[in-house]
């Protein structure tokens, strides 16, 4: 399958951005990458600090549609967060606000929910998101706007994502540095349409390391077996490092009859 070109309009100027489309098929082919289908407790097994992580796709009953964020931290900062539910969608607030040392870059929303579309980020990208699609705007022309994140020498990848409830399809993107410090912002875009038992699956960095090695390659393809959130949740964090998961959600939609079931867990509580 060829790259796509999308033409956006961003402040008047024209920007060309190569969204690269990432389908997988069972003998794999169009020139992407292929990745072994695995659970994404296969996929985590040997990860010791992915960092953050997106997980979105479809059940193996083809109705059931699941998203799934989690965060991890090694600083006393990073720890002290907690997920809490508003409405329908999710922040992250300071365990105990007393300890918070700097709220930038770890207090955010994770799970915005727009027109029939649920926004997922791992920073407050997902507010830019949410205010480009509410005014007609493309995830993508949202996302021009935006690089990763300020953390030298780290220079984290932004990682988004986006699902079209009613729709057929998903989409996943990071934003990265194009050579360690380098300073110039790499945006890839990966599109895909809704496949029973099967989601894709991205973090934030490979592994360990100083500084830490950010992701690479494309979204990896997970089977989903789980039938609840609670199911897919427990497989989750079972397979995080118990020594630096902090909080992690599951949402799963049931799209004939719009019931939803969420599981959240959260490591630390202010004591």
């Amino acid at each position: 399958m060829q790259d796509a070109v999308f033409k956006t309009d961003i402040s008047g100027d024209f920007v060309l951005c190569r969204a690269l489309y990432a389908r997988y098929k069972k003998e794999g082919g169009g020139g992407m990458e292929h990745f072994e289908r695995k659970g994404i407790g296969e996929a985590l097994f040997g990860l010791p600090y992915p960092g953050r992580g997106i997980l979105l796709g479809m059940g193996e009953n083809g109705r059931d549609l699941f998203l799934s964020y989690f965060i991890m931290g090694r600083s006393e900062n990073s720890r002290n967060r907690v997920f809490r539910e508003e409405g329908e969608e999710l922040r992250i607030d300071p365990a105990c606000p007393e300890r918070l040392s700097d709220p930038s870059l770890v207090l955010y929303s994770p799970l915005r929910s727009v027109s029939g579309r649920l926004i997922v980020a791992n920073g407050d990208q997902s507010d830019t998101i949410h205010d480009f699609l509410e005014a007609g705007k493309s995830f993508e022309e949202a996302l021009f706007t935006r690089s990763f994140e300020p953390d030298r020498p780290n220079d984290t990848p932004r990682i988004s994502g986006i699902m079209d409830l009613l729709g057929r399809n998903y989409t996943l993107s990071i934003l990265k540095a194009e050579s360690p410090g380098s300073g110039n912002c790499a945006r890839y875009f990966y599109h895909y349409a809704f496949e029973p038992g099967l989601g894709h699956f991205i973090h934030t960095y490979q592994g360990r390391g100083g500084p830490l090695p950010s992701f690479q390659g494309e979204p990896r393809p997970v089977l989903i077996r789980e039938r609840t959130a609670e199911e897919l949740a427990g497989l989750i964090w079972r397979s995080l490092d118990p020594e630096n998961r902090i909080s992690l959600y599951v949402r799963r939609i049931d799209r004939e009859s719009g019931e939803t079931e969420n599981a959240l867990i959260n490591r630390f509580l202010c004591t």
